[in-house]
């Protein structure tokens, strides 16, 4: 798996996956909206510190240069 997110949009998934996750958690929203806003959260959060994102790889996009995407595993 290589990466296929660049540097900035890594930063900017954690960012907003961990915001997310605090209004989810901090009881900002209730019910499904709360489900919700958690998933995405999550998934923002881990798809930003692994920097793969399965999207990315099915649309065949990327963000990163190929001189920062370098083979994980």
């Amino acid at each position: 798996m290589t990466t296929n997110e660049g540097s900035v949009d890594r930063i900017v998934r954690a960012i907003v996956g961990v915001a997310l996750l605090v209004v989810a958690f901090a009881g900002m929203v209730t019910g499904a909206w709360a489900w919700v806003l958690g998933i995405v959260g999550a998934v923002l959060l881990v798809t930003g510190a692994v920097g793969f994102c399965p999207i990315y790889g099915v649309l065949g996009m990327r963000t990163t240069p190929k001189s920062e995407s370098k083979p994980k595993g």
